[in-house]
């Protein structure tokens, strides 16, 4: 299967926290996409890896992707190194995506930077005809990703392009209440984090509200980029 957009997290959760609308959006007009996680999210606060195991399928329901897969490295400890390079590679070989969209740059959660840097070198990486990759006993094509995009998760980074998601949002939040586990709950007796306030539920939406405003519509995602954004002629901008 070739997808078109291959969306990837460092946990259970951080592509639909970052790019959800988005990808729903992707799909509405056609768009193949999956989901690859990095890790199986077993190092939070609440809930369990079995628990987020289930969220995740059901999240990937909501949002209509055609595959899901998890790498299940150590949440916390995985590593930008060679043997965590290639796992990533033969995913993006075996799927042979165009774009790929990752974790944020820099932000709060170690995490998500390691896993911007790991997945965007991956993405590189595999398109060397000389690295060798094999899946089910055969030999994978060399495949680079056309591009590579970074979405935003916590912090407040400056992002180099919007998507207008107007129409997209309610569902997005739906997805990512699949993980009960993890967001606002005023009946839960877990122990807190920062994801956990209510403050942080709400910022979902009225961050999009507040992207969505500064472009003139409803909500909006944005994204960061490795490298300029180039378009073929003014009128093709909003």
């Amino acid at each position: 299967m070739k997808l078109d957009i291959l969306a990837v997290g460092a946990h259970p959760d951080d592509v639909e926290l970052g790019c959800g609308a988005t990808l729903l959006k992707e799909i509405s007009l056609g768009k193949k996409v999956g989901i690859l996680d990095l890790t199986r999210g077993e190092l939070g606060t609440r809930g369990s890896a079995e628990i987020r195991d289930q969220e995740a399928k059901a999240a990937a329901k909501i949002l209509g992707v055609e595959v899901r897969e998890n790498l299940a490295f150590s949440d916390g400890f995985f590593i930008n190194d060679k043997a965590h390079q290639l796992e990533i590679i033969k995913i993006i070989r075996k799927y042979k995506p165009t774009i790929v969209l990752c974790n944020a740059f820099d932000d709060r959660h170690i995490d998500h930077s390691k896993g911007s840097k790991l997945v965007s070198d991956a993405c590189f990486l595999s398109g060397l005809v000389k690295i060798e990759t094999t899946l089910n006993g055969e030999v994978q094509e060399a495949w680079r990703p056309k591009q590579v995009y970074h979405y935003i998760q916590w912090k407040n980074i400056e992002p180099d392009f919007v998507v207008d998601v107007s129409g997209f949002i309610d569902t997005k939040l739906a997805a990512v209440k699949a993980y009960s586990s993890q967001f606002y709950d005023p009946k839960s007796n877990e122990p807190t984090s920062p994801i956990t306030s209510k403050n942080f539920l709400d910022s979902i939406v009225y961050r999009a509200q507040d992207l969505g405003r500064l472009i003139g519509v409803s909500h909006a995602e944005g994204f960061n980029t490795e490298r300029y954004v180039a378009v073929e002629n003014l009128d093709k901008l909003i």
